[in-house]
């Protein structure tokens, strides 16, 4: 039972006690659900006295609230905060005097500082909407690809893909016309475990997978290479390029003053985030090691606290060490800044557009080095829907909302910042998180979560401040059981969704003609969670389904083909209806016409920019993630078929570069 005491926490807290699902019914939550993300959020409400105090202490916490985000020309009276009159410290340093009843209109962007007497508060003032299209290249709907950055063949005998083979590639997609390059997640994952290779189950989003640094000469030691595998054995490949890096950094060590200036700039910049994530990485080479363990809670517990005298001492003893993990992260980044570099020197209006994944591994480094920023003993996920009834929880974990309050969003910011850094555009994953996420306590089945509000208006303001500093377009994967007017408000805030080919229908299933698609969205045939248009039309996903579930019936198989047949005759006639294909449908064995179709209806679309990842662009049918799966498919492992340059210039592929490059003009 829900007492009085615990519901009133719950709402305060920002937890939803009621959820409506996917089919319109609205289900209750339970109170030990409840009690157990009370206690991750540091609400405890055992019982109702203890519910009683936490709402105090929430109470008191939002009174204190040192961090306003605000819109452009808001006025702001300091009567508000008492009778004083105080000084308003600008970003560039000027400063003015307020004084109370006075209301005065906050015109200068940027993040500023009120000083009243002893409080400070600190005031974020943010641009009507973000950075988009319309102001990159105005009248133009311009066109992309989308990579799986690790599946690029540029560098002969590499085992995956790189930095490196991504400059390349973009090089070779601005050459054929494309204005931007999206790319799969490129944030820190575990250096020393390269299998945990999910490019969606990050260790830290405040760095990156160092394994995508370029270690040059070092790689073509004969001892270090791989051959081209159609999959990637992560384990393996991992291995080998650590030990390209090992003597990279030794190379390096050798080198004169003018790398290590840089790397030293670097280093100082970075301050004690760069510092802390790289003495986690050393902690957990060695815990890896020696005790198997995965992340910092199965470390000794001297090692929990990343200020303690036993991390310090650590840090002392390896600090060789520390310091070869913050040149991996100097690498990286180098890689990262010059493949950006690479794609606007091919005429690239965007260049790359960087993904955000929509958490953290509980057990990585920003959990171990930042704990203040996170929920601890839960995890995010989905509740129950139309594709998976037992819910989804996806093992990461997430920004706790009183911490962004109580720090000015300052990992939010940091992830923003990170993501922009070399970047024309950014995807966040999960965008509907910034609006509220499914919580899932530990050891609970998804079923037994909660809906955790956050604080929107605030994170779409910040994104739009950070967007226009960077001049960087931001893309909302807005899919799924999407609240009412949610897209409205990001489209009102200039954050374009995402349009995907396989679910713009009208309530009759047929496929929405391309002019009816709204422009401020990002079209895409497919993505990395659905298969590639040559693979839906062949029911390849189908066969995929049928192979992992023995125990499902012959008749929904059956049902699905069926189904599936009627959207081949749906697609094939809305795209001649729209004049992107002729002639008869085309057997279901021969999928490349439907393919040519699918890219021209997606290039006809009104929408600003039209992403076709390279699956579609190739004609490929193999799905490279299929959610719900771990090792019954080779998600996150494959590989292209050749060099990208190769691949482009063949005719089927030409074909369709052409019309993207007509039809969106």
């Amino acid at each position: 039972m829900i007492g009085p005491e615990l519901s009133a926490l719950a709402a305060e807290a920002g937890l939803h006690e009621r959820w409506e699902d996917v089919h319109g019914d609205m289900r209750q939550v339970s109170a030990e659900t409840l009690k157990a993300v009370l206690a991750a959020m540091q609400w405890p409400g055992g019982d109702e006295a203890e519910a009683r105090a936490s709402r105090q202490r929430l109470r008191r916490s939002e009174a204190a609230r040192d961090f306003l985000v605000l819109d452009q020309g808001e006025m702001l009276d300091v009567a508000a905060f008492g009778e004083a009159a105080a000084e308003l410290r600008l970003e560039d340093g000027e400063v003015q005097t307020l004084h109370p009843g006075r209301p005065q209109p906050l015109t200068v962007l940027g993040y500023h500082q009120l000083d009243l007497g002893q409080r400070r508060i600190g005031l974020a003032v943010c641009p009507p909407r973000a950075f988009t299209v319309a102001d990159a290249a105005p009248g133009k709907r311009l066109w992309g690809a989308a990579a799986q950055l690790y599946s690029l063949r540029e560098t002969p005998g590499s085992d995956f893909g790189d930095f490196a083979a991504l400059s390349e590639a973009a090089t070779a997609l601005g050459a054929a016309g494309a204005t931007a390059l999206a790319v799969s997640p490129v944030h820190a994952l575990f250096a020393a475990d390269p299998a945990r290779y999910s490019p969606y189950g990050p260790s830290s989003r405040l760095f990156l997978n160092v394994l995508y640094g370029d270690p040059g000469e070092a790689a073509q030691s004969g001892d270090l290479q791989a051959g081209p595998a159609e999959l990637i054995d992560w384990p393996e490949a991992g291995g080998h390029r650590m030990k390209a890096l090992r003597l990279a950094f030794e190379a390096f060590q050798r080198e004169g003053a003018s790398p290590h200036e840089a790397f030293d700039r670097f280093r100082r910049d970075g301050g004690a985030d760069l510092e802390r994530h790289a003495l986690f990485e050393a902690l957990h080479a060695h815990f890896f090691s020696t005790h198997g363990a995965r992340g910092w809670p199965d470390w000794p517990a001297e090692y929990h606290d990343v200020a303690g005298d036993a991390a310090t001492a650590f840090a002392e003893r390896h600090a060789d060490e520390v310091t070869f993990h913050v040149f991996l992260q100097w690498l990286a980044d180098r890689g990262l800044a010059g493949a950006q570099a690479a794609a606007r020197a091919s005429g690239m209006t965007l260049g790359l557009i960087t993904d955000v994944a929509v958490g953290m591994d509980p057990g990585g480094s920003h959990a171990w080095s930042r704990p203040q920023d996170l929920l601890g003993s839960v995890n995010v996920g989905a509740p129950p829907d139309a594709f998976q009834a037992r819910g989804q929880d996806w093992g990461v974990t997430a920004f706790s909302p009183a911490a962004l309050a109580q720090t000015g969003y300052g990992g939010f910011l940091a992830t923003l910042r990170s993501a922009m850094r070399h970047a024309g555009g950014v995807r966040i994953d999960h965008i509907l998180g910034l609006r509220r996420l499914w919580l899932v306590p530990h050891g609970a089945p998804p079923t037994e979560g909660v809906y955790l509000s956050y604080p929107l208006d605030d994170l779409l303001r910040l994104i739009a401040l950070e967007s226009w500093r960077e001049r960087a377009v931001v893309i909302g994967e807005d899919l799924g059981n999407v609240p009412r007017g949610f897209r409205e408000e990001l489209r009102r805030r200039g954050v374009m969704g995402m349009g995907v080919l396989l679910f713009e229908r009208d309530e009759d299933g047929a496929f929405r003609a391309p002019e009816a698609w709204p422009r401020q969205a990002c079209a895409l045939t497919t993505t990395h969670d659905l298969p590639p248009i040559a693979g839906w039309w062949r029911e390849r996903d189908i066969d995929v389904r049928e192979a992992i579930e023995p125990d499902l019936l012959a008749a929904d198989v059956s049902a699905l083909r069926e189904e599936r047949a009627n959207d081949r005759a749906r697609l094939w006639t809305a795209a001649r209806r729209a004049g992107c294909a002729d002639g008869p449908e085309p057997a279901a064995d021969a999928p490349q016409a439907a393919v040519e179709a699918a890219v021209a209806y997606v290039s006809e679309t009104a929408c600003d920019l039209a992403l076709v990842p390279l699956e579609d662009l190739l004609g490929q049918e193999a799905q490279v993630n299929v959610p719900g799966t771990v090792d019954e498919q080779p998600n996150w492992r494959r590989r292209l078929a050749g060099p990208l340059h190769r691949l482009l210039d063949a005719a089927p592929v030409r074909f369709r570069l052409e019309a993207l490059n007509t039809r969106r003009r």
